[in-house]
């Protein structure tokens, strides 16, 4: 039987998921979500980004406590909604606000980061850098996130350009580790996840 489209964005999207038109386009698909958050087990991790909750809803199932912060009030309702239909909204803090202007005031083991790659126009770019995500380049985003953990996860679009986002860790003090890896989806390559600190495989071993 063919995989309807929604359920690989939400597993239980017919269950009473909502969505708004960006999330059709932004939503990190479950089965990424989920490999994602299992670097992630039972630690306090920022969503600073979170939109409908495709990955805070992920993080809140692998026993972590969530703070998940976007702008746009709206989007917090959905994402609300989405967590109540996983059964996990008691796991999750959602804040309507900006992450960039909180962060200071944050504490947490993991930032996780996808910031808007600016629609679905990114396709069309050879090589994505990072001056074109949203609301700021990602080298700034990345500073803001790493004055409140060096543990950082961050999903990108699969044309990244990878040079850049190994500057991001050599440009840290001090460097940090640095893990990256591809994200498909039914055989078709969907991001880029880059793993830093403690959340890469060698570093958790330690």
């Amino acid at each position: 039987m063919e995989t309807k489209p929604q359920s690989l964005l939400f597993s239980l999207y017919d269950e009473g998921i909502q969505m708004d038109e960006e999330g059709w386009y932004s939503v990190t698909h479950e089965e990424i979500a989920i490999r994602q958050a299992q670097r992630c087990a039972s630690r306090v991790v920022i969503d600073g980004f979170t939109g409908v909750g495709g990955n805070a809803i992920q993080f809140a199932r692998m026993h972590c406590k969530v703070v998940a912060i976007d702008i746009d009030p709206r989007k917090i309702e959905l994402a609300l909604n989405n967590a109540k239909i996983y059964g996990v909204e008691g796991q999750i803090d959602f804040v309507v606000g900006d992450f960039l202007q909180q962060a200071s005031s944050l504490k947490a083991d993991v930032v996780f980061l996808s910031p808007p790659w600016g629609g679905p126009s990114y396709k069309n770019v050879k090589k994505f850098t990072l001056d074109l995500l949203k609301p700021k380049d990602g080298y700034s985003i990345f500073r803001i996130a790493r004055k409140i953990t060096p543990n950082i996860i961050m999903f990108l679009p699969r044309n990244v350009d990878l040079r850049q986002v190994k500057e991001l860790a050599w440009l840290s003090n001090p460097t940090l580790p640095i893990e990256i890896e591809g994200n498909y989806v039914e055989n078709n390559l969907m991001g880029i996840t880059a793993y830093f600190g403690n959340t890469t495989r060698t570093s958790r071993l330690r």
